[in-house]
């Protein structure tokens, strides 16, 4: 019995503490040695992405450099169908800010250990791949789908590394059309904005109201732009009150300093009308 025991705990799922599942992970049949994998299902509630629904995407830690989304898709659809795989240099956000670039203008990636994101079909998958039991490795390499390292992988790398002219041309074309596209997006949101908050001549915005439960909308660039602006006149004329304050001050000075010389200058003439005795006040 206890042998039967041992072979029944071996084909049970291991779990370490963080609720982490480990699978193993072989790169071939004939490979001796195996990688371990950490699944868990990804539970981010701070995260409200639809690319990563919580009741359907797993988690993968310590992914290695030679397994590609290709790979990992194909090691994990035993499990079920699979909607997309997405691999990172480090756990976070899904939020990618611009636009989509072709894989021809995309930074060159780091080559080292990643984490992993694959959203299943079906929420029943995440269950199969945790219940997955230690024992029974994910093979890598099959002679149907074949992984290259070494030599061969940077040979093949090379290899996929040109392109055809008319290739990247019909490339170029796409990003641009779909730029100029969102140049004229952006464009006619702001001019549909300046329309809206549109001064009349005594600098009234006209406010209209929107449907019922919106929340209020922020300001636009072209508003701000506006008040910007407004701000600057208004520094601009008290710049000028400014200077001519500060000139009504300074013509006050001149006067009183000529008035000063006068007065000095009398005094010395009295002094010199006494000393010739021909000062007569009366």
């Amino acid at each position: 019995m206890a042998p039967s025991k041992k072979k029944h705990a071996s084909n049970q799922s291991c779990i370490i503490p963080g609720g982490f599942t480990v699978l193993s992970l072989q790169f071939s049949s004939e490979s001796v040695a195996q990688h371990k994998l950490y699944v868990k299902e990804h539970k981010v509630r701070a995260e409200k992405s639809s690319h990563r629904p919580l009741d359907r995407t797993l988690f993968v830690l310590n992914i290695p450099p030679y397994c590609s989304e290709g790979v990992v898709k194909e090691l994990f659809s035993q499990f079920g169908s699979i909607q997309s795989v997405e691999l990172r240099d480090e756990p976070g956000s899904s939020h990618k800010h611009g636009p989509k670039l072709s894989k021809f203008f995309k930074p060159v990636q780091k080559q080292g250990f990643k984490v992993g994101y694959i959203v299943f079909q079906n929420s029943s998958s995440i269950t199969a791949a945790k219940t997955h039991p230690h024992n029974v490795p994910l093979v890598v390499s099959k002679e149907e789908r074949p992984v290259r390292t070494g030599v061969q992988k940077w040979i093949q790398t090379y290899t996929e590394s040109f392109i055809k002219p008319d290739k990247l041309q019909e490339i170029v074309d796409s990003f641009m059309k779909d730029y100029d596209k969102r140049k004229e997006e952006e464009a006619e949101r702001q001019r549909k904005e300046a329309e809206q908050q549109q001064e009349d001549e005594e600098g009234w915005v006209k406010v209209t109201r929107g449907p019922k439960g919106a929340k209020a909308r922020p300001h636009s660039e072209a508003a701000n732009k506006r008040t910007l602006q407004k701000e600057m006149r208004k520094k601009k004329r008290k710049e000028l009150m400014n200077f001519y304050t500060w000139q009504h001050r300074n013509t006050q000075k001149e006067h009183i300093a000529e008035l000063r010389k006068k007065f000095e200058e009398d005094k010395q003439r009295i002094a010199l009308l006494r000393a010739q005795r021909k000062f007569k006040p009366y």
